[in-house]
């Protein structure tokens, strides 16, 4: 990729980055349609060697994956996994002696797992952090040789020979995770400067440590291209803006850019984006957004036919979601400002998608498996799907697509990686469709 990008060629890998079941599944199934990779990745909160909120260590997520993948009939050597984020972010109120020592474990765990990809990302504050100063690139670079020794020191006791080592990324100038709150859509683009001042101290800390061998495994720098979301807004790539660090990006032939946050974007900012050297698209609450979007569609298709054709009860589930978040807060009481009618659209409607951490909850998939099985017991006509799933009626109608609710929320969710897989692998015809910038 990163050859091909140098070269002048258009080249490029987009990041699925979710622990839901559904997105998993839509993604390695769209992998299997499209015959092609899929790049899959856990954070470290989602998973660690303490089972993170997912409760998987990183063996148990890539055996998850991988059977997944299985189940779907893709083959083991056409998914990627990634770990996102590894560092100490978990544990950042802990002292650095014990914070440390927990990311050395956690580098060490996604190592043994087989993940052929690691960001490491040693860029938050420990508890003896001062936090009225920004943390130094050089303590930050330290911390993150430390984990690449840990990461150097387990690939050599499990004898892994070096062309099969994990490709490694750094930086850390991200957007917030999940968005931003409201009022901050206004980033600063990296500037070329720290850009270099960066990659300098990365390189002197790992000379530090005899660790230089490991730099030709780092292929990527995280950067803040310029784009970010807010619960409704979106601030679209800038390809002028950005010039100037996409222009630095030329004087380091063995790197390409990773971005961050690239949820929501034009399909031609996605693409300008991977043109100018941001080879690595990360997406993730697109994609749970595409999913609440496609189970809500469903919930309004079987209140119609239920409550008003068979006389049936419907689940409604938008109404169980929205009282489950009212009564346990915690998922996104920290995230949404406003009034109480605000916050109540937020639940729903935000771009932030804080709703995404109850549809794993027990009684929520027992709701969704209820209306499921619902819909599957009826036939639904051509004209409500139509009213609520547009796209995917014309699937239908043309054979292209079953019925099955579940084939349809897999389907809706993939409409989203179609603008990732049109970015990275522009052809002339795909190039002609997408609006010009």
């Amino acid at each position: 990729m990163i050859k091909k990008h140098k070269s002048g060629r258009h080249a490029g890998i987009y990041s699925v980055c979710s622990a839901s079941d559904w997105v998993l599944k839509a993604a390695l199934n769209f992998a299997k349609q499209q015959d092609t990779i899929v790049l899959i990745e856990s954070t470290a909160n989602q998973v660690n060697q303490f089972g993170g909120y997912t409760g998987m260590q990183p063996h148990d997520f890539a055996q998850h994956v991988y059977d997944l993948a299985r189940d779907i009939g893709l083959a083991h050597e056409q998914v990627l996994l990634g770990g996102d984020h590894l560092g100490p972010v978990v544990w950042a109120n802990e002292p650095e002696t014990v914070s440390m020592q927990k990311a050395r474990y956690l580098i060490q765990a996604y190592i043994r797992a087989g993940y052929q990809k690691i960001h490491i990302d040693t860029s938050m504050r420990l508890k003896e952090d001062d936090r009225s100063i920004v943390l130094s690139g050089k303590d930050i670079a330290r911390r993150a040789a430390e984990l690449f020794a840990a990461a150097y020191d387990t690939l050599l006791k499990m004898g892994t020979p070096e062309e099969e080592w994990p490709s490694f990324v750094i930086g850390s100038e991200v957007p917030v995770p999940g968005g931003a709150q409201e009022s901050e859509l206004h980033v600063q683009v990296t500037k070329p400067e720290d850009l270099e001042t960066t990659i300098q101290e990365f390189k002197t800390a790992l000379h530090n440590r005899n660790l230089d061998r490991l730099w030709r495994h780092i292929i990527a720098i995280v950067v803040q291209p310029g784009v970010e979301f807010n619960d409704t807004e979106v601030r679209p790539y800038n390809r002028k803006e950005a010039e100037p660090l996409m222009q630095a990006l030329k004087h380091y032939p063995g790197l390409v850019f990773e971005g961050h946050s690239t949820d929501y974007q034009p399909a031609y900012c996605l693409r300008e984006m991977v043109e100018d050297g941001v080879c690595v698209l990360k997406v993730g609450p697109a994609l749970t957004f595409a999913l609440r979007e496609a189970l809500l569609a469903l919930d309004m298709i079987e209140t119609e036919w239920f409550n008003v054709i068979v006389d049936r009860e419907a689940t409604g589930l938008r109404y169980r979601l929205e009282t489950l978040m009212q009564a346990q807060p915690s998922y996104w009481a920290k995230y949404y400002q406003g009034t109480p009618e605000e916050k109540r659209f937020k639940w729903i409607y935000s771009l932030s998608d804080r709703i995404r951490y109850y549809l794993p909850l027990p009684e929520v998939r027992q709701v969704v498996s209820q209306l499921l099985n619902n819909l599957r017991s009826e036939t639904i006509p051509f004209s409500l799907m139509s009213q609520y799933m547009p796209v995917q009626a014309s699937k239908i109608r043309n054979g292209l697509l079953s019925s099955d609710p579940e084939a349809l929320i897999l389907d809706y969710i993939s409409e989203v990686l179609w603008d990732y897989q049109r970015a990275i692998s522009l052809g002339l015809e795909a190039r002609q469709r997408l609006p010009k910038s």
